[in-house]
């Protein structure tokens, strides 16, 4: 009798009724596995179509269109996409701005950079690690050159725990970003991302509802400054400067306070000028009735009593600092008085630079050049004293030499008999680079020759007195310009020491250094006053105003903010944002309302003071710094010089409208500039070509000297100082 084969196990004979029971087929390969779901549908299909469900027929015939091969129902809705929602809701978001209205455009572009921020911290905060870092790594590009210093923290970020751990990434995520637009840019904004809500436009509409804090602006309402002309000029080049009243934490324009809740209104400044002491007010004005009577003026000629009561009476008293900002200042001397009289002289006998201007050419401003030679790039500084008769300059050797401008011996009082003086002094006491320097005030008294004409250098009783340098060894030195020694070495600083100014005054005087400190000083005592601390970075140039009862500082990279500080209470007043480099050079204004900033990007900023607020942005300066900014008397021009080896005379006024821009080639053998207009050239010009702005008046370039120095005058002509270098 023949063997039975052995009965089926239970688990073979129990399967789904399309399997065929008893004899079902073996498990399909993974190849099969797009053959066996098509099976799979068109069987459901049928059975759907025999019993009469053809509505459900339909609807499972147009989904099964949208599977992938393992019959996963693929994403249609940008909500179901993870972290790729962001990616595609940035991405149409960027297409859009870039191809909006020109009118828009720049508005509009201000916003890509906090939607940007915000993307990539959600996606992180959502898990979505691989996402997220393929979004940071696709957008990064257009943001580098702006914001470096926050494009290099986010990019360590990969996991919820690292925004914790991040200081930028915390700063954003717990203040909304600020940002004014004008009610046009806006309601174009705001209807694309409706129309375009399942296509990501929801998702930018959340962001910027949760973490944008938009300003809608009447246009109008700010004349110039949001004015439609503006705007179109801003498209060639001015595409990557924020607004001063954009960013992160949400301080008000122009003010210190960083409560975001704080009020609009900025605290009253006493930005006028204190009466002089009476003393000296009735000595010189006996000196100016005196020199009045022995020479009386020219017909049409103000008298110089008259120029000097015009000048003590010029700001209302309201604006005054009161008693207790005012700094106490020993009594004045008979130089004191000296001083004072050469100041209203040359008041009245300057060279006036007028508002008016012909054919946008602007005012002929004259400049003198000194230039060093056989330096070997040593020279760190350069400065000129007040009378114009000294120069001097810090150098990397750690010595600072002191030159005669008309080559009179510098003689001292403790010389031995057998010393030869000659035309320039050598001061040793640095152990490091001397990074600035000061010369205490001083003014010009001219004298007659023997041919009757007027000798511009000073007399020695006019000549500054002392000078002060400060070091990348820490300290502060206080030379005699008297014995040509140093007579005080004042240490507080932990840091390298960028800057140091004389008060306009003198007996103070003010420094800054890398500890993100500025400090105020008085030269009879070793301690500093005040400590001015808040700047996040280095303090890397400071400026004091007209009236003694503010200072200003610039901050290097990390910060890039420029601060007003009150003197006598040690606290900010003012905070200005807006540089995307870091400030080198700053400037008060002759009549105390605005300050000009500068910085390492070639661009120029005006401030207003008491409002806060930017009035204009000038550019012409290659790129490498601007070293060094100067007022005109009247208030209406600037001056500027840096790296690329120009001297830039700029128009002020807000409301130039002649065009006078040009296009700066970075060359070789030196600075180029050709006539053609900034309008002429955007198609042709190159990467290393810098746009002009519209303010330039007249620009002076060397052949290899940059020039670290310019100043006006009191009788507005202007002296620049540079160093050759082959």
């Amino acid at each position: 009798m023949a063997s039975q084969p052995p009965p089926p196990s239970r688990t073979a004979s129990v399967g789904p009724p399309s399997a065929g029971g008893m004899n079902a087929p073996p498990a399909a390969a993974p190849g099969g596995q797009q053959a066996q779901q098509q099976n799979l549908n068109q069987i459901v299909l049928e059975y759907l179509s025999k019993k009469g469900y053809n509505r459900t027929e339909a609807m499972l015939r147009k989904e099964s269109q949208h599977t992938d091969a393992h019959g996963t129902p693929i994403a249609t809705n940008i909500n179901d996409m993870g972290g790729k929602k962001y990616g595609r809701a940035y991405d149409a978001t960027q297409i859009w701005v870039d191809n909006v209205l020109e009118i828009y455009k720049t508005e509009l572009k201000r916003i890509l950079w906090p939607l940007f921020v915000y993307s990539f911290l959600q996606c992180v905060n959502e898990f979505f690690s691989i996402d997220a870092s393929e979004f940071f790594r696709r957008f990064r590009g257009a943001f580098e050159s702006e914001h470096e210093d926050d494009v290099r923290a986010l990019a360590g970020i990969f996991e919820p725990e690292h925004i914790e751990q991040n200081h930028i990434a915390e700063l954003y995520r717990n203040n909304k970003y600020r940002l004014s637009l004008s009610q046009m840019a806006y309601s174009t904004l705001m209807m694309y991302l409706e129309a375009k809500e399942t296509e990501g436009g929801g998702i930018i509409v959340g962001i910027i509802s949760a973490h944008l804090d938009v300003r809608v602006i009447d246009r109008a309402s700010f004349g110039a400054e949001r004015s439609l002309a503006k705007l179109l000029a801003q498209r060639d080049g001015n595409l990557d400067v924020p607004a001063e009243d954009e960013g992160i934490p949400g301080h008000n324009a122009g003010s210190a306070n960083p409560d975001p809740k704080a009020p609009a209104v900025l605290s009253k400044l006493s930005l006028g000028f204190a009466p002089p002491e009476n003393d000296l007010m009735e000595d010189v004005k006996a000196e100016l009735q005196n020199d009045d009577n022995v020479k009386p003026p020219a017909p049409g000629q103000n008298s110089l009593l008259d120029e000097y009561e015009q000048t003590i009476k010029r700001e209302p008293l309201e604006e005054a600092p009161r008693d207790l900002q005012v700094l106490p200042f020993p009594p004045s001397t008979a130089r004191d008085v000296a001083l004072e009289v050469s100041r209203v002289k040359e008041q009245r006998d300057r060279y006036r630079i007028l508002d008016t201007r012909t054919d946008g050419a602007g005012p002929g401003i004259s400049v003198t050049m000194f230039t060093f030679h056989n330096t070997f790039d040593s020279v760190n500084c350069i400065e000129f004293s007040g009378d114009n008769s000294l120069v001097a300059i810090g150098t990397a050797e750690s010595y600072i030499r002191v030159f005669s401008l008309d080559n009179k011996a510098l003689t001292s009082p403790i010389d031995p008999p057998s010393y030869q003086a000659s035309a320039s002094r050598r001061l040793v006491g640095h152990s490091g680079p001397v990074y600035a320097l000061s010369f205490s005030p001083s003014v010009a008294l001219p004298e007659p020759t023997t041919n009757g004409h007027t000798n511009s250098f000073g007399r020695p009783e006019s000549q500054p007195q002392y000078m002060v340098s400060c070091s990348a060894d820490s300290t502060i030195r206080l030379w005699s310009l008297d014995t040509w020694t140093n007579l005080v070495v004042y240490r507080s600083h932990n840091m390298p020491v960028w800057d140091v100014r004389f008060c306009p005054q003198g007996h103070y005087f003010v420094s800054c250094s890398a500890d993100q400190t500025a400090r105020l000083w008085s030269t009879p005592q070793i301690a500093p006053l005040r400590i001015f601390a808040g700047h996040d970075s280095d303090v890397e140039t400071v400026a004091w105003h007209p009236n003694n009862a503010y200072i200003f500082t610039g901050a290097g990279n990390g910060d890039r903010t420029v601060r007003m500080w009150d003197v006598s209470r040690g606290m900010a007043v003012r905070l200005f944002t807006g540089h995307t480099g870091h400030v080198t050079a700053l400037a008060c204004a002759p009549n105390g309302q605005v300050v000009a900033s500068a910085d390492d990007r070639g661009e120029i900023i005006l401030w207003d003071l008491a409002s806060g607020r930017l009035t204009k942005r000038m550019r012409g300066h290659a790129r490498g710094g601007i070293w060094s900014l100067d007022w005109s008397v009247e208030s209406s021009v600037l001056v500027s010089a840096g790296a690329d080896g120009t001297v830039r005379v700029w128009d002020v006024r807000t409301n130039n409208k002649e065009a006078q821009g040009k296009v700066i080639g970075e060359g070789g053998a030196g600075t180029k500039i050709d006539g053609i207009s900034a309008g002429a050239t955007t198609k042709s010009k190159s990467k290393k070509d810098v746009v002009v702005s519209l303010d330039q008046i007249s620009a002076f370039p060397t052949k290899k000297s940059p020039v670290y120095k310019v100043r006006f005058t009191h009788m507005n002509l202007v002296v620049a100082g540079g160093a050759y270098l082959p």
